[in-house]
Formats: structure tokens, C-alpha cells, sequence
């Protein structure tokens, strides 16, 4: 991977960065899944919002209204522009700005920054004295992609502090519990608001705090946890694995000297079979069935299992087939016999006369014309009459067939008849084969009760015998089983155990990487702002690094200094004040990492105890800051907006005031605008200026104001079609001319600068495009002529309010 590739990177968020390197792995698939499933929802959840209702972009703050909260009574209201950019509020002590900054952290998180064993929940003399009826914090909030903005509202239901309700309320997702978002975990580790007793306790805190505040801004902690849950799972399947391997010698061992079993003979072969064991033929051996071969342990069981007919179901068989055989014989000679038989001669007897209808001599006595139709009618009525007579006849015969079917149903013949009982089984079976009722009768009780004693009497020397040849056996059959079920369970998770192992690795390996890459660049952020800081301090901050791991007992955040070139550790040879500016310098980078979904930083009071070089220093960091962070800054030192504007840093301010019954009013007194249009404005008020002053800086001040309008309008543009922070500033970058940025606001594309012209004359008309190209002329040598300096500082003002409307970047 090259450097650059490197540094975007680290600069994307954690679950970007394993998604494009695992995407582009040579991992195989299975192994992938793996990773995507021990990281879980945990990397896509680092600092970003986990609730259908929360944010998918950047979060900014559009306003703040706060009543009876603090040093604040009736309704006071912060507006700033939901972009990035310095804010500053100013104001004397007392004012109320404070209570302004307080206001923010705790309409988010409910709490206030205390000292180790304050409770956060406690706020002191909270609620405003001149309004404590109903306190409430109201924050609109800018979401990038959203077309409107989201708010946060904190009430409170009692006196006490921590009895606050927060809700939270973005357009097209409904109202929910404010922690529903899930920035608690962002909050925690990406905190965006700074105080004086932050700035303390970031470097009086105890040293494992230190490493904790450090340590999860690097946002290592979903990798760690999901590295934690591969580990584990294939600490058990090793463990397992082993647990089977370290069980086969002992096994082994003790089916050796069960050598004359046949069933320890195949467990030794099937156990030390090279390559995967033969489980199968374990499995079947501990379930008792017979081995492979059909030896005398075979036999046994067979006869063992050897069952011969019921005797009770046998004798009612028998005994039903005799009854109906009795019922048969009582019959005969009888009336119902001789009907029957008399039926049957005519049956006969009309059949003949069926097969010859032209002979009608009677075939028994040769009598001749007696076989007519006549005869035939009469015969068939009398063979029906004759029937009804010899029903019961019929009967009985049909019981006795049935009897001996049934009874012959009883005879089975098993899939393995032992040995020993071959010949009574024999003899049991061939009674299918008997056609005489009362012979069946008798063969099959006989035979039935010679088959069963015979049965029993194998089967009792059997089971004998192989109680005692399974005395041995069954004290190793549990432990066979018990190793069987490990080897498999390890056998069949062999591949599950190597992905795993390349998961962890691919895991471990990529943790270290970014791990080593993001603390470089915080230790480098935190060192470049210390440089800009420290002005004239000979104290040189040349290491931060953290030791220990992060669930290591002991571990700290180590910061190594050298003064006058001779190493020392930081916190022992650092005044006050340049302790104050280290802790800015860890503390800033670690608040504007890309993990975090907040795009501002509030700061209260960071100046203090700063000498103004250092002053000077904080305005050039908050500036760079600036063009990716929403920064907001809350000071009584009139210092830091004096170095703003000493070093033409672009600036918005505002300024707090406290009247009679806490009234706050806080007034915006400069922004970047409204600054370039002052200037422009006091020249236009200033006679006897020479010539070019009009002609060339007076319209470029003009040309800046409008620049940044278009500037603003092109940030709120990208920011509600859901654009990235990053491809703005990157376009801004890249737009070298006025006509560019003017394109990128109106149409989102840089590249339309021809198009400039028509949409703005269409959108402001043709003198807005005239003032345009007056502020555009000042900037070349030959300047423009403006005959009305006033009036035309005038027009270029209405412009860029008409430019800054939110409905003209629509």
C-alpha cells in the first residue's frame, strides 16, 4: 500500500477501512465471513448512530435557545451557521456565554464536567434564579443529507439536575428518546465539548484515564472485540482438538490388552487408522452392534437377540382353528350337511345342462326329455332354497380356513437364525406348507412349543456368555464413546479451526497496522498543534505514545520532551501555560477524528494562562481546524479574537451580554462577510484615499465577500444532497477561480463556470451579474471605475444576503 493510500486510510472511518481492506484480501470467502461476522454491527456502529431515527451524516449545531438554565432566565438564542468555521462568542464574566457552552453539553449528554468524585449528575446551583419554573435547552441541528433540520430538546420533570427527559426529533423518522441515536459511545469517546476543568483533568486525571481518552479515539475497539470473540472460539476448538489427540495413547493402550475381544480388535484398527479415524465403525461398536466380521462375538449376539413364536398367540390360534373345526363335524348329517351337498349335485347338474342345452338325458339315470327349461327353472330355485338351508354349513367351513390362515400368518422367519436353533426353527416354518387343518393344529402347537423352549435356552447361554466377555468391554465403552465424540466434534471443525486462525491473524496483523498508522497521525496532529502553540517555548514535544494494551492492569499515555535539546519527561518541565496548551494539543485531535459523527467543537475558555504568542498560535490551529469542523469557541479574553483578526484569519463573532433579571442577548457583531463588507465600507467612508484604493481594494474586499457567500452557499448545497465534508473540501480546493466557486454553489460542479453567468442573471438579474464583474475587474491591473463607492458596497451587501438564502442553492 503507498503512502497516500495509507494517510486516506487512516483518514476514513474504522468501518470503511476494514471493509476496503478485507474486500481486497486474498482471504478465501469463508474467512471473510468470518471477520464480517465477529465484527457484527460494532465496526459500522463506531461512532455513528445505531436507531432508524439517528444520524447518517455529520451532525452541526444551528442553534442553541436556552431558558431558566443557569446563569440564563427568560429565552436567550445562539445562531450560527451549520457549517465549518470559527465562532467565537465573547463576553465579559458573567455574562452568561458560559452558561451558553454548559448549555450544549448538557442538552446532549445530561451531565457537566466534573472532578474525579464529583458526580456529574449534581450541577450545583443549576437552575437560574429569575426563571426557575420551566428550564429548557433547545438544539437544531444540521445533519448532512437531511433537507431540514433535527432537534434536541432537555426538560426537566424535577429540581434535581439529573432529573432531565431529552428528546430528539428528525424530520421523516419521528420523535424518540435522545438515546435512541446511540451517541453515547461517540459522546464518550469523541466528547466534542472542551472546558477549563476538561483541559485540567486531561492532564491531572490518572494516568490509565489519559490512556483511555487516548486509546479510544483510535477507535481500535471494534477490531480488538471481534479479534477477542475469533479467539476465543479457536482457543476452544484447539483446546478440543488437543484434548482428543492427548486422550489416543491411553485409549490405545487399554484396547491392547483387550486383545482376545473382537470388538476392542476393531476399535484398535478403527482408532488408529492413519489419516482421519474410522468413527463409523466406533460409533457402531459403542452402540453394540456386531463388528465387521462375523466371528463368535457375532454369533452370540445373534443368539443372544433369538426370540422364538408367542406361545399365547399360538395357543388361541390353535384353539380358535379346533373350535371351527368342531363347529364342521357337528354339522354333518345333518339337515343344513345334506342341503349343502344336495345344492352342490344340482349346481353341478345345471352346469352340464349350461354346457350341452340341446341333450335333455339326464346323465345319472338316462331318462330323456327331463332336461328342459323347466326343469332348469325349478333346479335354480330349488339350489337357492337349498342354500339358505345350508348357510350354517358354509360357515363353518369359512371359520376353519380362516383359522388356519391365521394361524399359519404367526410363522416368521427371522433375517438370521442362529446356528443351534436351525432345526426347531425348521420345523416351525414348514407348518406354512400343511394343508389339513387338524394336522396344522397339531404340527404347529408342537412345534411352536419345542421352537420356544430351544429359543430360551440359546438365548439365556448367550447372554450369559457375553456378560461375561462384556465386563471388560463395558469399562472401556464409555471412555470409546467419550473419545469418539471429541475426535469427531475435532474433525469436523478442522476447517472451521483454520479460518479461524487466518481471521485472527488477518485481524491481528490489520489492528497493529492501523493502530500503529492512527496513533501516527495523532501523535503527529497533536505535535503539529503543540508546535503552533508552544510559540517561543524551548520545550519540544517529541513522543506520544501509548504502553500497555487496553486491558493491561498498568498502561499509561507516555509524552516524551526534550528542553534545549535534553530529553525530560513532558508533565515535570512544562509551565502552566504550556501544560495548558498540551492538553489542547491531545485533546483537539482527539475530538476531530473521522470516526467521530459530530462536525463541531465547542471550547470554553481555552485561553486561559496562555502568553499572547501562544494566543496567536491557538487562532492559527482553530483556523485550520476550521475548514473541516464546526469550531465554537466561548472567551472573555478579548485576546483570541484580537489574534483573528491581527493574522486576517476569517472569524464569525459574537458577542454575549447579561441585563437585569438574567436577560441574555447575544448579538452577531462579524463574520467573514459581513468583515470584508465593514472594510470595504470604511474605505467607501474615507475621503482623500488615493485613486487605486477605490479602483482595486475596495472591489476586491467586495469580490471577498461575495466569494465567501458563494463559499456558504455552496457548503449549505452539499450538505443537504448528503455530500461528503471531505469531496467539499476537496472541490473548494481545486476551485482556483471566483467563476469555479460560484459554479460549485449554484450547480454543485465546479466545472459549470460558464454557466455562472446566465443562472446568476436569471436568478438576481443583469446588475447582479454587472456587480460581479466590477469586484472581478479590481483584481487586475487596470482596475475598475465605481462612481458611487457607497452605493455600490450597498448593492455587493444585498447580494450576498440574496446569495446566502438557503432557497438560492436549491
Amino acid at each position: 500500500m503507498t503512502e497516500t493510500e495509507q494517510h486516506r486510510q487512516t483518514a476514513l472511518p474504522l468501518a470503511e477501512t476494514v471493509a476496503a481492506r478485507l474486500a481486497g484480501s486474498a482471504l478465501p470467502e469463508t474467512v471473510k465471513a468470518l471477520v464480517r461476522d465477529a465484527l457484527g454491527s460494532d465496526a459500522a456502529d463506531a461512532g455513528t448512530a445505531t436507531t432508524s431515527s439517528a444520524a447518517a451524516g455529520r451532525v452541526y449545531l444551528d442553534s442553541l435557545a436556552v431558558n431558566g438554565f443557569r446563569g440564563i432566565g427568560p429565552r436567550a438564542r445562539l445562531g450560527l451557521s451549520p457549517r465549518p468555521g470559527v465562532n467565537l462568542v465573547v463576553g465579559r464574566n458573567g455574562s452568561g456565554k458560559s452558561s451558553l457552552a454548559d448549555a450544549i453539553e448538557v442538552g446532549f449528554t445530561g451531565t457537566r464536567a466534573r472532578r474525579p468524585g464529583q458526580d456529574a449528575t449534581r450541577g450545583g446551583h443549576w437552575a437560574n434564579l429569575h426563571d426557575a419554573e420551566s428550564p429548557r435547552i433547545e438544539l437544531k441541528l444540521a445533519i448532512e443529507g437531511d433537507t431540514g433540520n433535527s432537534t434536541l430538546v432537555r426538560t426537566w420533570t424535577s429540581a434535581e439536575f439529573g432529573g432531565s427527559e431529552a428528546t430528539f426529533r428528525r424530520p421523516g423518522h419521528g420523535t424518540v428518546p435522545l438515546a435512541d441515536t446511540g451517541w453515547d459511545t461517540a459522546l464518550a469517546d469523541h466528547r466534542p465539548f472542551l472546558s477549563y476543568t476538561d483541559l485540567d483533568l486531561m492532564l491531572t486525571g490518572k494516568p490509565s484515564e489519559r490512556y483511555d481518552a487516548i486509546a479510544t479515539i483510535l477507535g481500535m475497539e471494534p477490531l480488538s472485540t471481534a479479534t477477542g470473540r475469533l479467539s476465543a472460539r479457536e482457543k476452544e476448538l484447539a483446546t478440543a482438538a488437543k484434548e482428543a489427540r492427548d486422550a489416543l495413547p491411553g485409549l490405545k493402550e487399554a484396547l491392547y490388552a483387550l486383545e482376545d475381544d473382537d470388538r476392542a480388535v476393531q476399535a484398535l484398527l478403527a482408532v488408529d487408522t492413519p489419516g482421519t479415524p474410522d468413527l463409523d465403525t466406533v460409533d457402531a461398536l459403542v452402540a453394540g452392534l456386531p463388528p465387521a466380521d462375523d466371528g463368535r462375538l457375532a454369533e452370540l449376539r445373534v443368539e443372544a437377540g433369538a426370540h422364538g413364536p408367542d406361545l399365547a398367540e399360538v395357543g388361541e390360534a390353535v384353539q380358535r382353528l379346533r373350535i371351527a373345526l368342531a363347529d364342521v363335524e357337528d354339522l354333518h348329517g345333518t339337515d343344513a350337511e345334506n342341503a349343502r351337498l344336495r345344492a352342490d349335485l344340482l349346481e353341478k347338474a345345471m352346469a352340464h345342462a349350461d354346457r350341452h342345452p340341446d341333450d335333455d338325458v339326464c346323465p345319472a339315470c338316462g331318462t330323456e326329455r327331463v332336461l328342459g327349461r323347466e326343469w332348469h327353472d325349478r333346479a335354480a330355485r330349488q339350489v337357492a332354497e337349498l342354500r339358505r338351508e345350508a348357510k350354517t354349513a358354509e360357515d363353518a367351513r369359512a371359520a376353519v380356513r380362516t383359522g388356519a390362515r391365521k394361524l399359519q400368518d404367526l410363522i416368521e422367519t427371522p433375517a438370521r437364525i442362529p446356528t443351534a436353533l436351525a432345526g426347531p426353527w425348521r420345523a416351525w416354518t414348514d407348518c406354512r406348507q400343511i394343508a389339513d387343518p387338524v394336522e396344522l393344529a397339531r404340527s404347529a402347537e408342537e412345534a411352536a412349543t419345542v421352537l420356544a423352549d430351544a429359543c430360551d435356552t440359546v438365548r439365556r447361554h448367550a447372554v450369559r456368555e457375553l456378560e461375561e466377555r462384556d465386563e471388560r468391554w463395558r469399562a472401556l465403552v464409555v471412555r470409546l464413546a467419550a473419545w469418539a465424540d471429541e475426535a469427531r466434534a475435532a474433525e469436523r471443525d478442522k476447517p472451521l479451526l483454520s479460518s479461524l486462525r487466518k481471521a485472527v491473524k488477518w485481524l491481528r496483523d490489520l489492528s497493529a497496522e492501523l493502530r500503529e498508522q492512527r496513533m501516527e497521525r495523532f501523535t503527529d496532529a497533536t505535535q503539529a498543534i503543540w508546535e503552533r502553540l508552544r510559540q517561543e517555548s524551548n520545550v519540544d514535544l517529541t513522543a506520544v505514545s501509548l504502553k500497555g494494551g487496553e486491558r493491561a492492569s498498568v498502561r499509561k499515555l507516555v509524552m516524551a520532551a526534550s528542553v534545549d535539546g535534553r530529553d525530560a519527561p513532558a508533565l515535570d518541565v512544562m509551565s502552566q501555560g504550556e501544560l495548558h496548551s498540551l492538553a489542547l494539543s491531545l485533546f483537539l485531535p482527539r475530538a476531530t477524528t473521522a470516526d467521530s459523527p459530530f462536525g463541531f467543537l465547542v471550547i470554553d475558555d481555552p485561553v486561559q494562562s496562555m502568553d499572547p504568542t501562544k494566543v496567536h498560535g491557538l487562532a492559527q490551529v482553530l483556523h485550520e481546524l476550521g475548514r473541516h469542523r464546526q469550531i465554537v469557541v466561548f472567551t472573555h479574553d478579548p485576546r483570541l479574537q484580537k489574534a483573528f483578526t491581527d493574522q486576517e484569519l476569517p472569524v464569525t463573532v459574537f458577542r454575549v451580554t447579561r441585563g437585569e433579571g438574567s436577560r441574555v442577548r447575544v448579538d452577531r457583531v462579524d463574520d467573514p462577510v459581513a468583515q470584508a463588507v465593514a472594510d470595504a465600507r470604511a474605505i467607501a467612508s474615507t475621503p482623500g484615499l488615493a485613486p487605486e484604493t477605490y479602483s482595486h481594494v475596495l472591489p476586491g474586499l467586495c469580490r471577498i465577500a461575495l466569494e465567501n457567500a458563494f463559499l456558504e452557499a455552496a457548503w449549505v448545497r452539499h450538505h443537504r444532497t448528503g455530500g461528503s465534508e471531505r469531496d467539499l473540501q476537496d472541490a473548494i480546493d481545486g476551485a482556483e477561480r471566483f467563476r469555479e466557486v460560484a459554479a460549485f454553489a449554484l450547480f454543485g460542479d465546479v466545472r459549470r463556470g460558464n454557466d455562472v453567468e446566465f443562472e446568476v442573471r436569471r436568478r438576481h438579474g443583469d446588475q447582479a451579474w454587472s456587480l460581479i464583474r466590477k469586484c472581478q475587474r479590481g483584481a487586475h491591473p487596470g482596475g475598475t471605475s465605481i462612481r458611487d463607492p457607497h452605493r455600490f458596497v450597498t448593492d455587493v451587501e444585498n447580494l450576498t444576503k440574496k446569495i446566502r438564502r438557503p432557497e438560492a442553492t436549491a
